[in-house]
């Protein structure tokens, strides 16, 4: 009579470890979505910004984390809940810690928003896409030596294929860029655009990684509020950073100016850095969540195939001519993409292969013993 007892323990053990795995794949989708809406949206109105008539670089930092007081109500809720880690017996980050690790990254990651905003003025949209993809190397480096990162075959294929994707679009703006008429960017603009940026895509790659290792090693838990936590405080202390650069530049005094002057009127370019802030808060979310579920490298690999989407977007909204170049690179992006979730399925399947050797391997211990019992009773 045990037997058939144990057997349905065994099912319902499946079923379960079934609707938990799609449960996974599900908010992993959620927030890929998030992390390329959020991208997206930003990058096009932020060139939206400049292209209108929009000045201010410490402004344009500003939006970018400005905006997590929205988030509030959710955090409110996730803080309110009961977790069941809440007595898991691990222990806790004192708070002294905490306070310590989301200063600096909130430091870093403001700073990093302004480096961004002046490659973003200064550069041709090619060399910035360009560079913008190096983020995928620096954050495959740092997490090699921070958090141990194993590279496959599919993640080496993926992170080849994605950052050519981004490659491509230097030659189709350089082709757009000659046929234009805009003025050229003086050299040393150039210059500072160039460093900028490139200094901004290593600042992106190490705070990931060190956000993935914070998560890991320092909070060791796996709930949604410790999500908003980080997302909260880091945006505040990053918030603060912008908020006493936009100061200190003197930049807020030709705000007003900025703002009469804006090409579409004054309520457009509040609208504009309103949902700036809103679409990099969406970021922010999705970015911090497939670091929590996955690895640092998988959400910079989410966040390379946005950068060609951006170009793409941009026919449709700016009216850009779209050329055979953008659509090679968009099909790498998705080729890339398709490679680094496949390798996630492989170590899955192989997963639940270790797991169903091990079930098949005790089931046949118990009827063993199971035997031997009425060999003995007999």
């Amino acid at each position: 009579m045990k037997q058939p007892f144990g057997s349905m323990r065994v099912m319902l053990k499946q079923q379960s470890s079934r609707e938990v795995n799609w449960w996974w794949w599900l908010k992993i989708a959620v927030y890929a979505f998030s992390v390329l809406l959020g991208q997206s949206g930003a990058n096009l109105l932020g060139r939206l910004y400049f292209l209108k008539g929009g000045t201010s670089k410490w402004i344009s930092s500003v939006v970018q984390v400005v905006g997590f007081p929205i988030l509030l109500p959710f955090y409110l809720l996730a803080t309110t809940a009961k977790h069941d880690d809440d007595d898991d017996g691990k222990p806790r980050p004192s708070p002294y810690t905490l306070g310590a690790i989301y200063a600096s990254l909130g430091l870093i990651i403001g700073i990093n928003c302004f480096f961004y905003s002046v490659g973003l003025q200064y550069l041709p949209v090619s060399t910035y896409t360009l560079l913008c993809a190096s983020q995928l190397a620096f954050n495959s480096f740092f997490s090699y030596f921070i958090n141990g990162q194993k590279f496959t075959p599919f993640i080496v294929n993926s992170l080849v294929l994605l950052t050519i994707s981004s490659v491509l679009l230097v030659f189709n703006n350089e082709e757009s860029a000659s046929s234009s008429s805009a003025p050229p960017i003086p050299r040393a603009k150039y210059v500072i655009g160039f460093f900028s940026t490139l200094g901004a895509s290593a600042l992106f790659g190490l705070v990931l990684s060190a956000t993935q290792f914070v998560f890991v090693k320092v909070i060791r838990r796996q709930t949604f509020r410790h999500v908003m936590d980080m997302v909260i405080y880091e945006n505040l202390v990053a918030s603060v950073v912008t908020v006493v650069g936009l100061f200190a530049s003197g930049e807020w005094e030709g705000l007003g100016r900025e703002m009469d002057g804006y090409g579409p009127g004054t309520v457009s370019y509040l609208m504009t850095l309103i949902w700036i802030a809103v679409f990099w808060q969406m970021y922010s979310i999705g970015a911090l969540g497939l670091i929590f579920e996955v690895s640092a490298l998988f959400c910079n690999s989410i966040s390379v195939v946005g950068l060609p989407i951006v170009p793409i977007a941009a026919v449709f909204f700016f009216h850009d001519k779209m050329s055979g170049v953008k659509g090679i690179s968009m099909a790498l992006a998705v080729w890339g993409f398709v490679s680094y979730v496949y390798q996630y399925y492989v170590d899955d399947r192989n997963s639940k292969g270790v797991g169903k050797s091990v079930d098949d391997e005790t089931t046949s211990v118990r009827s063993s013993e199971c035997k031997k019992d009425i060999s003995s009773t007999l």
